[in-house]
């Protein structure tokens, strides 16, 4: 038997497989195609104070081993998870992490401050990297001083884990986690979507309505991998990788460079069941390498 569990700070989760926030609905989508509860736990829709349309359509394009997106954190506002979706968690038998996001500083302290008291959220992960929205979301976190002041405003509203999600569209994605960490962030996560486009050259036009949108799968892993390196390196709180993950070795790869966890994104809509396969192909490799804990494979590179 191979222990995949492990820990994200103060949270116990049973293995080291989590869904990125905006690719797995609000875990009740999927409940046909994998049982919740074996996962390690689950990150729901990116959730506002107030309830969002999102951009207008099209806002999602194919790329080669990739995807855009330009969703725009379309969701029904805190009070409708607090009242209609939570209900509906309670009990499921995984962590459910609760994805926040705000237009500004305000906003993020408010959200957090209702989610306090739902008893079953022991965590929130502060979406501070989002491309895809004209106010907040990347404008918070593509400087030192922006991520420190939304993480060390939400950290007084927040009593429970901390998570902060990263944008990787910066100059150096090592002084943006020392910044949160400083802050008072729990943990981190990283990496959000690149920023990127794509153009229609029968139609002379761009694919997406916002011309630009963020950059997932598999085509931006190396760059994911490369990121959670560094700054595993450089804080001292646990990194959550995730960027491109479609296998139980992509996953392994991300433990390898010293992530304590990972989320699968993009593979959800490929393939509904991915994150069982991967819990799944983690432990077999596990096993056929003679690995008895996941921990021994925690940034074990030499590098």
């Amino acid at each position: 038997m191979v222990d995949l569990s492990t820990r994200i700070g103060d949270l116990a989760i049973k293995n080291p497989v989590l869904t990125a926030s905006g690719t797995f609905g609000f875990g009740l989508e999927y409940a046909d195609f994998v049982n919740l509860s074996n996962l390690g736990g689950f990150i729901v829709k990116g959730t506002t104070l107030e309830p969002r349309e999102g951009n207008p359509y099209p806002r999602m394009a194919e790329t080669p081993s990739g995807m855009l997106n330009a969703v725009g954190l379309q969701n029904k506002g805190v009070d409708h998870f607090i009242n209609h979706t939570y209900p509906q968690l309670e009990g499921i038998g995984t962590e459910v992490i609760v994805n926040v996001s705000g237009k500004s500083v305000d906003d993020y302290v408010a959200v957090a401050e209702k989610l306090a008291a739902l008893p079953e959220i022991h965590a929130i992960e502060l979406n501070i990297s989002c491309p895809n929205v004209k106010q907040g979301g990347m404008a918070f976190g593509t400087t030192c001083e922006g991520a420190s002041a939304v993480v060390s405003a939400v950290r007084k509203a927040w009593p429970r884990h901390l998570m902060v999600k990263l944008s990787p569209n910066v100059t150096s994605i090592t002084d943006i986690a020392k910044a949160a960490e400083g802050a008072g962030a729990d943990s981190l996560s990283l990496i959000n979507t690149l920023l990127g486009m794509a153009i229609d050259i029968e139609r002379r036009r761009p694919m997406l309505s916002t011309v630009t949108g963020g950059l997932s799968g598999p085509a931006v892993k190396p760059v994911a991998v490369r990121m959670v390196w560094q700054v595993a390196k450089a804080v001292n709180i646990p990194v959550v990788g995730l960027g491109g993950i479609v296998s139980a070795e992509d996953a392994i790869e991300f433990i390898m460079a010293g992530a304590v966890a990972v989320q699968i994104g993009t593979a959800n809509f490929i393939d509904p069941s991915a994150t069982q396969k991967i819990i799944d192909g983690m432990e077999q490799w596990c096993e056929r390498h003679g690995v008895r804990s996941i921990a021994e494979l925690r940034g074990c590179i030499n590098a």
